[in-house]
C-alpha cells in the first residue's frame, strides 16, 4: 500500500484542514485513529474526502478527536506533492 500521511494531532469538530495538491488526482481521506489503523491492515475504514483532480480540497472534522490526512493514488500510478494545514479548530 503506497500513501501519504500527516498527523493532524486532536482537533475539534468542525476544525477545517486544508490539503493543496500538485501532480495527478488523489484520493484526500480524513480518518480517525481506529480508521487509520484499519486502513493501515486492508480493512475497511470510515473517511471524510474522495477523489479530488482540483486543489485546494477543505476538509472539516465531524467530531472531536486525533485526526490525520491521507493521500493516496488508487493503484493507478501517479506521483505529486501536498501540503496540509489546519484552518480552523
Amino acid at each position: 500500500m503506497n500513501y501519504w500521511s500527516s498527523d493532524l494531532g486532536f482537533r475539534s469538530a468542525g476544525a477545517v484542514v486544508e490539503v493543496s495538491l500538485t501532480g495527478n488526482a488523489a484520493n484526500v481521506m480524513l480518518v480517525d485513529s481506529s480508521n487509520l489503523t484499519s486502513y493501515k491492515a486492508g480493512q475497511s475504514f470510515r473517511y471524510t474526502g474522495g477523489h479530488y483532480t482540483r486543489s485546494p480540497v477543505r476538509l472539516a472534522t465531524p467530531s472531536p478527536g486525533h485526526w490525520y490526512v491521507l493521500i493516496d493514488y488508487g493503484g493507478a500510478v501517479g506521483s505529486g506533492t501536498a501540503s496540509v494545514r489546519v484552518l480552523s479548530g
